[in-house]
């Protein structure tokens, strides 16, 4: 499955600011809509047994794409192949109330196209993640939660960054799907 992406997780600091005004109804949600990227990447690994590809993506990082079953170019990828991906992510952050149980659940689901050469591959997980640091001099935050998963970036709303404090516990929803065809 496609690992976190960078951008996506940005837009969640923006997402947790955006719901420390709203402290009292911990109900709040934020949905922060992603674009859709075109990109072709070029194949770095094949795991065969996990249907997974390493891909080089044009500005030089690496991402992990599972091939769904049925896509019958699959078997034969080759490293340097190039695969043409659409790519759209969208997340949703809620605030959380205090003593609620947290959370960390992931869904997916792969679809192949007529002609076995394309498929979707969609994939969601929510995680509760903690604020875990909260420099105001930067200004900064940082998220840490399941398996390790920990996050920092800048924060351009300083009046939201005051809003929130250390301990602050929200759920991120990520929904991410990528129609892949390989040439």
């Amino acid at each position: 499955m496609k690992r976190l992406a960078a951008s996506g997780t940005a837009a969640l600091a923006a997402a947790a600011l955006t719901l420390a005004g709203a402290r009292v109804s911990y109900a709040q949600s934020k949905t922060i809509t992603g674009e859709t990227k075109n990109m072709t990447v070029s194949v770095e690994a094949i795991e065969k047994a996990s249907r997974e590809v390493t891909v080089k993506k044009p500005d030089g990082t690496y991402d992990v794409f599972y091939i769904p079953e049925g896509i019958k170019r699959f078997d034969t990828l080759k490293i340097g192949d190039k695969i043409t991906a659409k790519y759209y992510e969208n997340m949703v952050v809620t605030l959380k109330a205090t003593g609620e149980k947290p959370v960390d659940q992931a869904s997916a689901a792969a679809v192949k196209a007529a002609g076995g050469s394309a498929g979707t591959v969609s994939h969601q997980r929510t995680i509760t993640a903690t604020i875990t640091a909260i420099d105001p001099k930067v200004p900064s935050i940082t998220f840490s939660g399941p398996k390790n998963w920990s996050y920092s970036t800048r924060v351009q709303d300083t009046k939201a960054l005051a809003k929130v404090k250390v301990g602050d516990k929200v759920d991120i929803t990520w929904t991410e799907a990528e129609v892949l065809s390989i040439e």
